[in-house]
């Protein structure tokens, strides 16, 4: 069975990881933080005590960090990764990052022989504790091809977006539009509280009409609207408003790029910046919410 190393551990990273391993990869780990590993050996994967011992008789490296700070020094610095993988090693980025460190990433592996995706994914922890994320890909055909029967060992929807980069501009889009669209549910459905609508009932009425959108079919701001979800649970879980603030300055940095016109991305990029301000940074990104009902 294929060699993965795994690098970074974190909320996404583990269940991605203990997921390749129930698959039957042989998986070797490193994350910077002994609870994780711990964890993560405790599943049945391999620990690490660096990335560069992680990576050792490796046929595939999949990272899955922070920023692209980190992934630029995990494989362009002078010590980094592509200079010590052999040729023919996949590489496997799924870090949500900005789509020029993607690239140069990418430029460097070629060089160095090695095969190179961006592969940021969507889903949320739940989704990569399921196994069932959906994965963005960006790289060439014959990479992505060799990629993914390892990715579905980790998601349900594979898609190939284009070139290297492309995985990381489509989430972006994606994230921006998620941002929008739940901005602007928590709006309309706030603005029916206030004038006397029961928000089930409005958002049942949404639902089935024009206005239907995800945030009201699976992912409701409300509180006691739907079970299950974070507004049900103090906000707690899910996608962290601290993470949609990411998203969102990677987006306005590609707009920027671009010269796209996003005033609807500016003004949720606003939103959700005041929202964080207001120490609601570690809550669910549904809870702007609050803005709204002025909690």
């Amino acid at each position: 069975m294929t060699k993965i190393a795994f690098i970074g551990l974190g909320n996404m990273g583990l269940p991605m990881a203990v997921n390749l391993v129930k698959a039957g990869y042989r998986v070797k780990a490193f994350d910077l933080i002994p609870a994780s590993i711990q964890s993560f050996v405790a599943a049945g994967g391999k620990q690490a005590s660096s990335a560069k011992e992680a990576a050792e008789d490796a046929e595939v490296v999949i990272s899955m960090l922070p920023a692209g700070k980190h992934v630029n020094e995990l494989y362009r610095s002078e010590d980094g990764l592509l200079a010590q993988l052999p040729k023919g090693c996949l590489v496997i980025d799924s870090s949500t990052i900005d789509a020029t460190t993607a690239r140069q990433v990418g430029a460097t592996a070629l060089k160095a022989g090695i095969d190179f995706i961006d592969a940021p994914v969507s889903g949320g922890v739940s989704g990569a504790e399921a196994g069932t994320l959906s994965f963005i890909v960006g790289g060439e055909a014959a990479c992505f091809a060799r990629a993914k029967p390892i990715l579905e060992a980790m998601g349900k929807n594979i898609f190939h977006a284009g070139g290297v980069g492309s995985g990381q501009i489509a989430k972006t889009c994606n994230n921006m539009l998620l941002s929008v669209l739940m901005a602007g549910t928590a709006e309309a459905l706030q603005m029916g509280i206030e004038n006397g609508l029961d928000p089930k009932i409005l958002s049942d009425i949404m639902v089935k009409s024009s206005g239907r959108n995800w945030a009201l079919e699976v992912y409701n701001p409300v509180p006691g609207v739907m079970p299950g979800t974070p507004a049900c649970n103090n906000y707690q879980g899910g996608f962290m408003v601290d993470l949609m603030n990411k998203d969102l300055n990677l987006a306005l940095g590609v707009a920027q790029e671009s010269s796209s016109t996003v005033p609807m991305g500016e003004q949720a990029a606003a939103l959700f910046e005041a929202h964080a301000k207001a120490n609601n940074g570690k809550c669910d990104f549904s809870s702007i919410f609050k803005y709204y009902n002025k909690e």
